[in-house]
């Protein structure tokens, strides 16, 4: 009898132990999930949602979203999400997942109408970053110095508009179409002070008429500033955008600030476009997510009578649209404090 006993005590503890194990990793597995709370199992998406407003609905961390995305085989492209397709939350070996049900196809009497591939969702608001680019380039200095220049306008004028003709001097090649380009500061490294490129601005489009030496006569085509003397002609740049790419955290550790903002402000917000001073030489590419950390200030610390520098403060993330080899450009997603040129950018 007392050894049924002591081995029924036994068995008892154990099941006991296994049940507390068992809580133990179900609040662990809740403590660890990368999901918000209350998400719907289901969601359609909508036009005018963007990649990275469905993830930041979703994940705690949208930067994620990569790690807990299942692509399913059935889906020839699961890069590409349209409006009206199903992104369901389900489990899969026990891991929480997000699938894609694609439903593009609209059955029509006596076909199938399919949408087009340039309807799919971009991964931020294409709109913002489009009119920043067709304004902005980020040129060396080299190609400055090889650059054709406007000498002057037609009859002597200074500045030239659309469909006026001016001359530029400088070795024109058989490109038949520049851009008029005004050249600005260079980026400068805050901390090592080295040049990582020089802003050109897009002023507008010429066509070139003829070329008598190393005078070319140009036909301005498109103006969006009224052309100057000494502005620069470089050819036309390929500016396609990638639109398709998924938030996610770097593959290195990145270390950088920002370096200006666009428009010459000092202050940041929401949806401006930054520029930082960490590029493809140290592993950024489009989509990367990086976190925005205020400087931690530095107080007097009275009882020790010493100066002490407090921790440096999370106040935003930034994504990271176009890279060059030594500097890049993002936009400012997210701003829980006041964001300023120096702020730091860190992983996330």
């Amino acid at each position: 009898m007392k050894k049924t006993l002591q081995k029924t005590l036994k068995m008892k503890n154990i099941l006991l132990g296994m049940i507390a194990a068992c809580t133990f990793a179900v609040l662990a597995i809740a403590a660890e999930t990368p999901f918000n709370d209350n998400v719907p199992d289901k969601y359609t998406v909508k036009k005018g949602d963007t990649l990275w407003d469905i993830s930041d609905f979703y994940l705690r961390d949208p930067w994620l979203w990569p790690e807990i995305w299942y692509v399913n085989p059935q889906v020839k492209n699961p890069h590409l999400i349209y409006p009206g397709d199903i992104i369901s939350l389900v489990y899969i070996d026990g891991q929480p997942r997000l699938t894609l049900q694609r439903s593009r196809n609209v059955k029509l009497s006596p076909g199938i109408k399919v949408l087009p591939h340039a309807e799919a969702i971009p991964a931020l608001p294409l709109d913002i970053i489009n009119n920043f680019l067709t304004r902005n380039r980020v040129v060396t200095q080299e190609e400055v110095d090889g650059a054709p220049y406007v000498v002057a306008g037609h009859e002597k004028r200074l500045l030239s508009g659309t469909n006026d003709t001016f001359y530029a001097r400088g070795q024109f090649d058989d490109t038949p179409a520049y851009g008029l380009y005004r050249i600005g500061k260079p980026y400068l490294d805050p901390v090592t002070e080295e040049e990582l490129g020089i802003r050109a601005q897009d002023v507008g489009s010429a066509k070139l008429k003829t070329v008598d030496d190393d005078i070319g006569t140009l036909l301005a085509t498109r103006v969006v500033e009224e052309v100057r003397v000494g502005e620069r002609l470089l050819p036309h740049e390929e500016r396609r955008l990638e639109s398709i790419f998924y938030p996610s955290a770097p593959d290195t550790d990145v270390e950088g600030v920002i370096m200006a903002v666009e428009g010459g402000l000092s202050q940041v917000g929401h949806l401006d476009v930054v520029a930082i001073n960490q590029g493809e030489r140290e592993g950024l590419k489009q989509g990367n997510v990086l976190a925005i950390f205020k400087r931690g200030e530095t107080v007097m610390d009275k009882v020790a009578k010493e100066k002490i520098t407090l921790p440096n403060e999370r106040a935003g993330l930034l994504m990271i649209f176009r890279t060059f080899e030594k500097m890049s450009y993002g936009l400012i997603l997210d701003s829980q404090r006041p964001l300023a040129v120096n702020d730091i950018v860190e992983n996330p």
